[in-house]
């Protein structure tokens, strides 16, 4: 099959994918596609980044942010076969599916690459950068390889989307010793499990998550697509990060208006 249709023919996913993403905000899927995709757009990826990239500074000179990963956002602009994969129906349908949304549209894709050494992802919040009217949002966070638990997957507090306290921080050092102490001997499991080829999890913009330091002599490379719902609207942002984000990911759309830009097609609707 080719990688076009491959892409965008549907896969159907389990009833209890979809409770389990609805009592932990986040969810875990395998095989949802081949390692011949994989590999393929780890080579097209890995090219367009290390083309892009202008973090030059060595790690040690790093803030605690600029440690966690290199990060380029877009490269569905860039690139004509990252697009397709950023554009995946199969992709897209089953973010349709957790949420309970009759379609989604594209918030912006980024790719999150550690390096070897790479210092931790500290625990956050997405949605804290996010001037979004609901909680109708998701993330693909799809590994380009077989990710070890040495080399800093992503990890998730399981159900923490119902906890009000660290909603205000920013990824930083802050935010990993205030939201750590808030779910630690919580009745909340910290899940931390390595990824098979193929496997991607989906987790909303309100659950805490984080990832560990990358201890290996490779790099981590994950492919990232933030889904929002088709009928999302913007709202008044609350922060510099929503402020940014306004600006560059919701070009010309009006507080309280749907978010329909150019940067934000439809991906996926319900038939």
């Amino acid at each position: 099959m080719k990688i076009d249709a491959y892409l965008n023919k549907q896969f159907k996913i389990k009833a209890a994918n979809i409770d389990f993403y609805k009592k932990n905000n986040y969810v875990k899927i395998k095989n949802i596609l081949s390692d011949k995709i994989i590999r393929h757009f780890n080579k097209i990826i890995s090219t367009k980044v290390e083309e892009l990239n202008s973090q030059h500074k060595p790690l040690e000179k790093r803030n605690i942010y600029e440690k966690a990963f290199l990060q380029l956002f877009n490269l569905w602009k860039k690139n004509n076969e990252i697009k397709k994969l950023v554009f995946s129906k199969r992709i897209a349908g089953i973010a349709c599916q957790l949420m309970k949304v009759n379609g989604v549209r594209l918030y912006h894709d980024q790719a999150l690459f550690k390096e070897p050494g790479g210092g931790i992802t500290p625990w956050h919040a997405d949605q804290y950068y996010w001037p979004l009217a609901s909680d109708k949002t998701i993330t693909a966070w799809i590994p380009l390889q077989k990710t070890s638990l040495e080399m800093g997957p992503i990890e998730f507090s399981a159900g923490s989307h119902v906890v009000k306290k660290g909603r205000d921080l920013s990824i930083s050092d802050k935010s990993e010793k205030q939201i750590q102490k808030t779910i630690h001997g919580s009745n909340f499991k910290h899940i931390i499990e390595p990824f098979d080829i193929g496997e991607i999890s989906f987790h909303s913009g309100l659950v805490f998550h984080r990832a560990g330091s990358n201890t290996t002599f490779d790099m981590r490379k994950v492919m990232t697509i933030i889904y929002i719902d088709k009928d999302m609207k913007l709202k008044s942002p609350e922060n510099d990060g929503q402020l940014n984000d306004w600006k560059t990911w919701c070009p010309g759309v009006g507080v309280g208006e749907i978010i329909n830009s150019p940067l934000n097609p439809i991906l996926y609707e319900q038939i």
